[in-house]
């Protein structure tokens, strides 16, 4: 009995974590400008080259560190 009890548990926990994908009537509310990271390509790079301009680094904008210290 316990076995069956654990292998129906087992059953559900793999059945609930299915996922069988993003269907095509979803993809245009995803595809939308507004669901981009960055709504503006340009204006994320004029963020980025100002970023490196004052810190000297490039990339990784997410998290501080690094550069001069002359903000």
């Amino acid at each position: 009995m316990k076995k069956m009890i654990l292998s129906l548990m087992a059953c559900s926990t793999l059945a609930a974590c299915s996922n069988m994908g993003i269907q095509p009537w979803e993809r245009q509310t995803l595809a939308k400008p507004e669901m981009a990271l960055d709504a503006s390509p340009l204006r994320a790079a004029l963020d980025d080259h100002i970023y490196f301009s004052k810190e000297a680094s490039s990339g990784g904008r997410g998290f501080g560190g690094g550069g001069c210290g002359c903000n």
